[in-house]
């Protein structure tokens, strides 16, 4: 549950304490919405591509010319020469050993793609709202449990560490240095062609570190494994939710946690310093205050309006097929009854009395006597 007020902590000496309270900035309250974050985050991972090919020659070197036919060979052609294996090989064809492959890639491929400001704002806005929730975050997998508070707010004083060593105190003074042990126990080797291009190594994530003014914070933290920093005012989606994924450890200073109303807007004024064709940009806000439709729908006050159904009446549930319910045949058909009735009518009426053989012996045999 999102707190109202958030809690600021100073590091003092070897302890952890309070140094005052902030209260929790709109953006926390926006909707979380996975799907759009997802979408946003795959269109963002599209842009970062480097164009690629393969050699317009590949494939296409060796000297072939088809046999043409008559010779009960396909006309694929083939390698001229002779005295080797290779010639009369087939060549040139995506089933040919050696040869070109199907739709060679070329660099004119469409690689960038354009999204929405709007949207791409919605997704941010909603992965700041889900670093708030711990739930969502431990399920992304961070190490929380020993961290006071979510979300985590220091004070400003950090923003002018400098040294490694105090920051790696700090991170074990806020608990959320079990996060960055994780980072470095996950640290294994890539599989595939990627450990040949400077790609060596794959590891988890780890505390995300948003600033407001870098007085030597990012020198402090970049050696970390895991660490990232931030700046508020340029906060990145393929930080906030690495992968697609929304729950990611941010740690926030206190000016960057008191700027973030002024960056979002609340939900009474909007930012001011997005916006878009001119006009001030206004953070998206829920259409349910509460999203859990189980427990508004079986809450007391709901339930008190539901009218129970009259003896007698059909019952208000769609599933039920009416083919099979006279009843549920009745209220969506009023004529139902009389169609009914009619038809049991005419089915009665096609049939004919029966006589018993019995009956039908005697009236032989009386037919019989008086013939003679």
């Amino acid at each position: 549950m999102s707190l109202p007020v958030s809690t600021v902590f100073a590091a003092e000496g070897d302890e952890l304490a309070a140094s005052g309270s902030q209260p929790l900035p709109a953006v926390f309250m926006a909707p979380v919405r996975p799907d759009v974050v997802h979408f946003v985050h795959s269109m963002m991972a599209l842009n970062k591509r480097q164009a690629h090919c393969v050699s317009k020659y590949a494939g296409k070197t060796p000297s072939a010319t088809s046999w043409g036919t008559g010779r009960a060979v396909s006309r694929i052609p083939r390698v001229s020469g002779g005295g080797t294996h290779r010639s009369g090989q087939g060549a040139f064809g995506n089933m040919c050993r050696g040869g070109r492959m199907f739709a060679p890639t070329k660099t004119w491929r469409k690689w960038h793609r354009k999204i929405n400001v709007t949207q791409k704002r919605y997704a941010v806005a909603s992965a700041v709202a889900a670093s708030g929730v711990p739930a969502l975050v431990m399920a992304r997998g961070h190490r929380i449990d020993a961290t006071p508070e979510g979300p985590l707010v220091v004070g400003s004083a950090v923003e002018q560490i400098t040294k490694t060593s105090a920051a790696v105190a700090l991170l074990k003074k806020l608990g959320a240095y079990a996060d960055v042990e994780k980072t470095l126990a996950s640290k294994t080797m890539r599989a595939g062609k990627g450990k040949m291009r400077g790609r060596r190594f794959v590891q988890r994530k780890g505390p995300l570190i948003v600033y407001k003014t870098d007085g030597g914070l990012t020198r402090a933290f970049r050696n970390i494994p895991g660490v990232e920093l931030a700046n508020v005012s340029a906060l990145n989606l393929l930080q906030l939710a690495p992968g697609g994924h929304v729950g990611r450890f941010c740690i926030w200073t206190e000016s960057a946690f008191s700027s973030l109303d002024s960056i979002f807007g609340t939900a009474e004024k909007p930012s001011a310093t997005k916006t878009h064709h001119g006009v001030p940009y206004r953070m998206p806000t829920p259409m349910l205050s509460n999203s859990d439709l189980s427990r508004l729908i079986n809450s007391d006050e709901v339930q008190s309006k539901v009218n129970a159904p009259k003896p007698g009446q059909a019952p208000k549930v769609l599933k039920i097929n009416p083919l099979k319910n006279k009843a549920v045949m009745d209220a969506l058909d009023p004529s139902a009854p009389s169609k009914r009735k009619a038809a049991a009518e005419a089915q009665a009426a096609k049939k004919k009395p029966k006589t018993s053989d019995k009956t039908l012996g005697k009236e032989f045999y009386k037919s019989m006597i008086a013939s003679e």
